[in-house]
Parts: structure tokens; C-alpha cells; sequence
């Protein structure tokens, strides 16, 4: 359960680096912008997002661990709602099923963390719970910049791939690459300091489709325990 926590937390904060990216690029030499064209086209004016997705997690040595499917709600700035369910295929049955898996969400304020199977909430305000991941350069600016590596990582399967390094040897991760075709984020490929890897696949892919600021909000469902006290 641990490292499936990890992998959201870890897809989620890379998203929200690439859109600070967007407005750190306003001030970046014209030469580093270029290298960042497919991540500029994707961005521009970019105000959310619902699109479904696949994520395969392996260990060091390769090994699949976890296998998930589910829906991403972005509403800029700053919320979000990822929901996941354990892989239909996986569990042998047609369709996941809304009683198990896990939901994150950012709402502004907080971050929940709800975890189906276990009936647990975990909840902290978001400057605490998202100070150590990319997530905290929500605002963007020059200090994306700083903080982060980012390079052209070339063709491969048909993608035209981006890599992103943290600077900071204490950072969550790695290192991620984006796979972009057609205008579109089609792939991410996420890897922490101890070797495992996030494979995430997107498909139907809704650019600027109405997102609810009630779809992105969170309240406990009653009977649930709840760590953590939110920020109101």
C-alpha cells in the first residue's frame, strides 16, 4: 500500500511541475525554450484536464507490484482529484470496482489521502504535506528552474520524450520522463531513489472539459478514520 501511495504522490507532483514550468518559461532564455516546444503547446492555455489512465509500478529488480486504472481531474490552480481503482484484469472480474482502491485530492487548502480498503483518511494542509515533492512549485516562477533539471530526452516509440531531475539530493525522486505525441501526454515513467518504477498510460484525454470545484473537493464519508487535522 505504501509504494502505491508513493506513485500517486509522485505522478501528481510531477504534473503539477510541468505547469509551473509553463510560467517559468516567460523568463527563461529564448534557446531554453525552444528545447521545451512539445511541453510549451501542451501547456498553453491549459486550465484543466480529465483524462484516464493505466499505472504500472515495478520493483528494483522488475518485478510488477501494483497494477491500477482510473480518472485524473485537474482544475488550475492548485486542485486535482486522482482516483484509482485496482486493475480489472488483474482481479479477474470486468470492471473496477468504487468500494476499493484509493482517491487523492488536493482542494486548495489540504491534501486527502483516502484509502477505500482500509477505510482510513489521511489529511494534512498542503504546504506541509507537498513541502518536500515538485507539488510545492504549484505557483511556478523562476524558482522551477532552480529546483529542477530539464532536458530534451529525444524520439522513442513514437514519443517525443522530456526528462526532469531534481537538483536536491534529498528530492522524492529520481527522475521522470514525459512522453508526448499528437499535442497530447500520452506517457510518464517515474523512478524514486530506490529503483521502483511508475509506468502511467493516458488515454481519452479531454483538454479544458468542465471540471466542478465540487469534483475536487473533499469530505470524509461518514464512519471512516481520519488522521490528521485539515486546514480550514
Amino acid at each position: 500500500m505504501r509504494s502505491r501511495s508513493a506513485a500517486l504522490f509522485f505522478a501528481l507532483s510531477v504534473l503539477s511541475l510541468m505547469w509551473s514550468v509553463a510560467e517559468a518559461q516567460s523568463s527563461a532564455p529564448a534557446e531554453a525554450e525552444a528545447t521545451h516546444t512539445v511541453l510549451d503547446t501542451w501547456l498553453v492555455g491549459l486550465k484543466s484536464l480529465r483524462v484516464q489512465f493505466t499505472q504500472t509500478i515495478k520493483d528494483a529488480q522488475g518485478h510488477t507490484t501494483d497494477q491500477t486504472s482510473g480518472e485524473l481531474l485537474v482544475l488550475r490552480p492548485g486542485r486535482f482529484r486522482w482516483d484509482s481503482h485496482d486493475d480489472a484484469g488483474a482481479a479477474g472480474s470486468s470492471a473496477a470496482s468504487t468500494d476499493s482502491g484509493q482517491v487523492l485530492i488536493a482542494d486548495g487548502r489540504n491534501v486527502w489521502f483516502y484509502d477505500r480498503d482500509l477505510q482510513q483518511v489521511t489529511v494534512k494542509p498542503a504546504d506541509a504535506a507537498l513541502s518536500a515533492t515538485p507539488m510545492m512549485l504549484l505557483s511556478g516562477g523562476g524558482e522551477v528552474r532552480k529546483a529542477f533539471a530539464i532536458s530534451d530526452a529525444g524520439m522513442k516509440d513514437g514519443l517525443s520524450w522530456l526528462r526532469v531531475k531534481p537538483r536536491a539530493a534529498e528530492a522524492d525522486f529520481r527522475q521522470a520522463v514525459l512522453g508526448f505525441a499528437g499535442g497530447e501526454l500520452k506517457q510518464m515513467i517515474l523512478e524514486d531513489k530506490l529503483g521502483q518504477q511508475a509506468t502511467l498510460i493516458f488515454s481519452r484525454s479531454q483538454r479544458n472539459a468542465p471540471v466542478s470545484v465540487a469534483e475536487v473537493s473533499f469530505t470524509p464519508p461518514k464512519g471512516v478514520d481520519v488522521i490528521g487535522k485539515p486546514q480550514p
